[in-house]
């Protein structure tokens, strides 16, 4: 059997988090992992330098759901033209196992093993709602998973397990953590900064990722109502801030979902409003329907709900988080994946 599997995908960091799970999995299993991505996106800031990887490629490819006309249909044509450059690749190294973790990235590759009839897609969908590419793509796949989905047979998600090795039940706030995000979110800052004053009244910590673009302005603010936050743009240890929070108040993409849900941490989600289908809605919408967390849209934020949510058991949900998902999440789908058979 070859010893070469293909990881294809990216663009965002909920699909390149996935795809640096599946290339640690697969290292400690004896493979050599090659990846394929675009040069568009965030792929090459995670991957071009990672040398636990036997080749990174990123073709120059773009997605083709929000284009019309002739720039729709020369995306296709490049991710035709491309697709027969990968499957040269897949040629080169006798690659078997493709595994797709979805977005725009994922194009070229997963056509190109469709064409190669040796060789097998697997598929992981990281939302509620399925991708554009994964709808296509799904019916091409030996195997699919996703946390959300009933066509998968394993619904634990693939989490880095130093998420659940620095999980703790919260019992009490003290410390309130603002997640928006690398690039920030202008309407989780605002909330933030609208009630900070009552939070440090409360002798409430507050840890505040305000991503890059509005850093300057929230510091700014928090130093004009004269409080002492933790405010940063970005931080390659989250994990640690997260940590430290007793609350917390996120968008609700699926990678962050399920790691906040590994580290037991209960959250107040607000949904990217302008996600496509509006996936990080339902995302949140599945844990809120099992009253594992709080979730207002962007557009009935309300002040006095988010205390009330403060106030409410926190115990009892962040005991529920711990049930709701299990470590081992990657294990379990690369095991199923390196059974399957031609």
């Amino acid at each position: 059997m070859s010893k070469v599997v293909v990881i294809t995908g990216g663009g965002t960091g909920g699909h390149l988090k996935i795809a640096d799970v599946f290339i640690s999995e697969f290292k400690k299993r004896g493979f050599e992992v090659v990846f394929i991505g675009s040069s568009y996106g965030q792929d090459k800031f995670w991957f071009e330098n990672d040398d636990r990887l036997k080749e990174k490629i990123f073709l120059n490819t773009s997605g083709v759901v929000n284009k019309r006309g002739i720039a729709k249909i020369f995306s296709l044509l490049n991710i035709f033209y491309k697709a027969i450059f990968c499957l040269k690749i897949l040629k080169k190294y006798n690659v078997k196992k493709v595994i797709s973790v979805g977005g725009f990235s994922a194009a070229a590759a997963s056509l190109a093993t469709i064409f190669k009839k040796d060789c097998n897609l697997y598929l992981h969908e990281q939302n509620s709602k399925i991708g554009a590419l994964n709808k296509i793509t799904l019916k091409y796949t030996k195997k699919a998973y996703s946390s959300f989905h009933d066509f998968s047979p394993i619904k634990d998600y693939p989490v880095d397990s130093k998420f659940f090795e620095n999980s703790r039940v919260r019992k009490e706030i003290k410390t309130v953590a603002f997640f928006g995000g690398s690039q920030g979110a202008v309407a989780i800052n605002n909330f933030a900064l609208k009630v900070a004053p009552k939070l440090n009244e409360m002798g409430i910590k507050i840890v505040h990722q305000a991503g890059k673009n509005d850093f300057l302005r929230v510091k700014s603010e928090y130093e004009k109502l004269g409080i002492n936050a933790d405010v940063f743009d970005f931080s390659k240890d989250i994990l640690a801030k997260m940590s430290e929070a007793d609350f917390c108040v996120s968008r609700a993409g699926a990678s962050t979902l399920f790691e906040l849900c590994a580290n037991n941490l209960p959250t107040f989600f607000i949904p990217f409003k302008y996600a496509a289908q509006n996936h990080q809605y339902y995302n949140a919408k599945a844990l809120f329907e099992k009253n594992l967390c709080f979730l207002q849209s962007e557009d009935e934020l309300d002040f006095n709900y988010f205390f009330d949510c403060l106030n409410s058991n926190i115990e009892k949900i962040s005991t529920g988080l711990k049930e709701f998902i299990k470590p081992n999440g990657i294990e379990k789908i690369v095991d199923d994946i390196e059974r399957q058979i031609k």
